[in-house]
């Protein structure tokens, strides 16, 4: 019996359009308090932005990346975008998803419903991506203003944020399934999140690491989004964007089908 339950577990998901109310739910609850979290998710990236694009910048000058010299603020604003994608995805898959699930058992009520588990976890996994959208769009508003970059090829940046922001969740989701308490996320932070965002080509370009280093960071999530996006920002198309793409689904389907199972057991207990 315990074999059949631990199979039925990895089962592939069941999903329905039944997550749409429990996405519709988050959306009317996040609308309260819509302008703080703004506030919280495109703050820390500005600050980044403005300290080290205008400050630092003015003493790196121009950076060379895909074939050509720019300013350094333009580098940074091309993989800043991209960190901001992830962070909004994770905390709000994280902190907020945790909440609901566990300290405020929105999730039980949720499920005393027709609304099944498996629709619950991909509610949270796409609302997630959309509050990393929303950050996207708040931060390339402000980089337009400041004319960092006019191309009409940003326009792509959106898409990209969307995806990469489902992909984190996924992601953090695993995480999630298997906390008991908020400061377990400590962990995901700072083994996965905080190398990742210095090792895949926000801040400095990878060519800068060793070989063996470079070839890892090929393969990260947040390797990919910052090649799809930095070359729109040099009114670039991006280069193996097929490949990008492949490996940010690739970590997204992986992730959500862990994630959900580890859900699984976790509401077996």
């Amino acid at each position: 019996m315990a074999n059949r339950n631990e199979a039925s577990v990895w089962a592939p998901p069941r999903l329905s359009m039944r997550w749409w109310p429990v996405f519709q739910r988050n959306l009317l609850v996040w609308r309260k308090l819509a302008l703080p979290s703004l506030l919280a998710n495109i703050g820390e990236p500005l600050l980044w932005l403005v300290a080290f694009g205008y400050g630092l910048g003015a003493m790196v000058g121009r950076v060379p990346t895909h074939g050509q010299e720019v300013p350094y603020i333009v580098f940074l604003a091309s993989g800043s975008i991209c960190m901001s994608a992830m962070n909004a995805a994770s905390f709000e898959a994280l902190y907020s998803a945790f909440s609901r699930m566990h300290v405020q058992k929105t999730w039980d009520g949720i499920l005393n419903t027709p609304v099944q588990l498996d629709d619950v976890v991909l509610a949270e996994m796409l609302w997630a991506g959309f509050k990393a959208l929303f950050s996207v769009v708040a931060i390339l508003g402000v980089m337009l203003a400041l004319k960092i970059s006019l191309s009409p090829k940003l326009v792509l940046v959106l898409p990209i944020g969307l995806v990469a922001g489902v992909t984190f969740a996924s992601m953090a989701l695993v995480f999630n399934a298997k906390a008991q308490g908020y400061d377990f996320f400590t962990y995901y932070f700072a083994v996965l999140l905080s190398p990742m965002m210095f090792l895949s080509g926000v801040f400095f370009p990878r060519s800068q690491l060793p070989g063996f280093a470079q070839t890892i960071t090929d393969w990260l999530p947040l390797t990919a989004a910052v090649e799809l996006v930095r070359p729109l920002f040099l009114d670039q198309w991006p280069a193996d964007a097929a490949r990008h793409l492949a490996v940010l689904a690739a970590y997204a389907i992986a992730s959500f089908w862990i994630a959900l199972a580890f859900t699984r057991q976790r509401f077996r207990r």
